[in-house]
């Protein structure tokens, strides 16, 4: 399943506006997305990632703007992005008291593959995601993990060559997790491009090329990982004295170094510093002091901080919202 990589982008979408009644879902909302290469879309829930999907999968009418999928106008040619496109949603899809084999055969049929098509389609992609020996049971009986791996599969059926994936991680273990984006890497080697939206920071760190911030229905912030990690402006200073006696120590040196307020969390104190220069003077202030150091790190920024830094929030503050359903 290898597509031709396009030089233009797979995915522009221009000022998109949904409103359920009084509720703004999306607001104004432009994303473009480089054929081949992984869109993260992060925000919690609420922001309106799963509305953007919804418009741009043919689910949903926007009520402004417009949106061009795979070379096809969305407004236009909504049955030409249909054929393009593959959608795995927050919740597995598959009809649980069918067989793995049965779920495939049934999306080939829906999709217009013969019998024997269907079938062979079916049994590629199952070997692919390691579903293989459980083809003949009910998806009933599949750990969570399998489901998404089964949902996921069952997308990819039409071969599309635009594949949105919503919050397809959400509950899976760390083992489950990191099969799924061993499959994402895949499909994006074999020229898919992928539209993902997460709350999980570390997920868009891992798979996205460039990432959009969406919070209340707007975009706030775009860049790659590493571009928005930049725009903090600021690196983390961590000190663990080898004697956490010294704790106060080492909280005051790093607030007379940086003039910040340095937060000590169980046996180490960290601070937002803006220069690396810092270090050396660090050190011998501590010497003087008679402190011995047991860890010292500078580190950049995280998505996670980030996203506190964009919102005033952190990512999983917003678990308890609930966007607004189609």
């Amino acid at each position: 399943m290898t597509h031709a990589t396009s030089t233009g982008p797979a995915i522009v979408a221009e000022g998109l506006v949904k409103r359920f009644g009084d509720t703004t879902a999306l607001d104004g909302v432009d994303l473009e997305v480089a054929s081949g290469t992984v869109l993260g879309v992060l925000g919690p829930n609420g922001a309106g990632k799963t509305t953007a999907v919804r418009i741009l999968a043919t689910l949903l009418r926007p009520d402004a703007g417009r949106a061009v999928v795979a070379g096809h106008d969305l407004a236009a040619a909504p049955h030409r992005v249909r054929e393009a496109i593959g959608l795995t949603g927050q919740y597995a899809a598959v009809d649980e008291t069918l067989t793995g084999a049965e779920n495939m055969l049934l999306i080939g049929r829906l999709l217009g593959l013969s019998r024997t098509a269907a079938r062979a389609r079916g049994a590629d992609l199952l070997g692919r995601f390691g579903l293989a020996d459980a083809a003949q049971r009910a998806a009933k009986t599949y750990s969570g993990g399998m489901r998404r791996r089964l949902d996921l599969a069952a997308s990819l059926v039409g071969s599309p060559r635009v594949l949105y994936l919503d919050e397809p991680t959400t509950g899976l273990d760390p083992r489950s997790r990191n099969d799924l984006w061993d499959i994402v890497r895949g499909l994006v080697a074999d020229g898919v491009t992928v539209l993902l939206t997460t709350q999980y920071l570390d997920e868009a760190d891992r798979l996205a090329d460039d990432i959009v911030v969406i919070d209340h229905g707007r975009v706030i912030a775009t860049g790659t990982p590493a571009e928005l990690k930049a725009r903090t402006g600021a690196q983390t200073l961590s000190v663990r004295p080898a004697d956490a006696a010294h704790l106060p120590t080492v909280a005051a040196a790093l607030a007379a170094l940086d003039h910040a307020a340095p937060e000590t969390s169980g046996d180490q104190v960290s601070v937002r510093v803006a220069d690396a220069d810092v270090l050396p003077h660090l050190v011998r202030r501590l010497d003087a002091d008679g402190v011995a150091v047991a860890e010292l790190s500078l580190r950049n920024p995280s998505l996670d901080e980030v996203f506190l830094s964009l919102t005033g929030r952190p990512a999983e503050s917003g678990a308890a919202q609930n966007e607004v359903p189609a």
